[in-house]
């Protein structure tokens, strides 16, 4: 061989060998594109731990004086159907003090109010127990009864109304056997996609925890979670597996 020559065949067996590797490397390349995008579900049924109900209490007069003492009646009336029904009355809070004096409204009718002063109070009641709460609630209209003027919740002025709110406070407790049953769910699906794709499910690629939902147990127009006492906690994981 000539010393011309084995200049040209190392450079020959170097380009042979780089496109072997390149051609192996854009192998590798592409079976590392094969994945599989996966969600898995959990679902809980959980029921409330916490109600939230505020009632705004009327007291109303032509004597400012009388107005409140007609509003200390009602709070005391409320707090004694509260007990009556087995509420906890210890945690109740007073906010929302306000007096409206009808005079005083520039933008007020010619006729004369039928009372010149109108105070509301808002009674905050706060319980572990909530179903207490939900079944005082349901028997609220007790109150007008007794004379008793309010509102539950955000509704208008009147028994009834918005009603209480119930809270599920222990979602961190959940979070941690649901991610893995939500990852178990996808695994799952993933492996059944690999099986009838004639693949073999490789590492996880990436993946997405999900967000967890707080949803009505009852879903249906006009039916919101806060106003159910029994709800249900969802996660869904989002998950892409390697396939070979």
């Amino acid at each position: 061989m000539s010393p011309t020559t084995v200049p040209a065949v190392i450079l020959a067996l170097g380009l042979a060998l780089a496109g072997t590797f390149a051609g192996n490397g854009f192998a590798r390349g592409r079976a590392d594109q094969r994945f599989v995008t996966v969600k898995g579900v959990a679902e809980r049924d959980v029921k409330a731990d916490l109600a939230i109900w505020p009632l705004k209490v009327t007291g109303a007069d032509d004597d400012l004086g009388t107005a409140n003492k007609k509003l200390a009646a009602s709070i005391a009336g409320v707090r004694d159907f509260l007990a009556r029904h087995g509420v906890d009355t210890s945690q109740v809070q007073l906010t929302g003090f306000t007096v409206a004096d009808a005079y005083a409204d520039q933008y007020a009718p010619d006729r004369k109010p039928t009372n010149r002063y109108v105070i509301h109070q808002t009674m905050l009641v706060r319980s572990v127990q909530p179903d207490r709460v939900l079944a005082a609630s349901q028997l609220v209209s007790e109150l007008a009864a007794t004379g008793v003027a309010i509102s539950s919740g955000n509704g208008e002025y009147g028994p009834g109304g918005g009603g209480p709110t119930f809270v599920f406070s222990k979602l961190n407790d959940l979070k941690p056997k649901m991610i893995a049953d939500a990852t178990a769910r996808a695994r799952e699906a993933a492996e059944q996609f690999a099986h009838d794709s004639h693949s073999q499910l490789g590492d996880i690629r990436q993946a997405n925890q999900g967000v967890f939902e707080i949803l009505p147990r009852d879903q249906a127009p006009g039916i919101t979670e806060e106003n159910q006492i029994t709800k249900v906690v969802r996660v869904v994981s989002t998950i892409d597996y390697y396939l070979r």
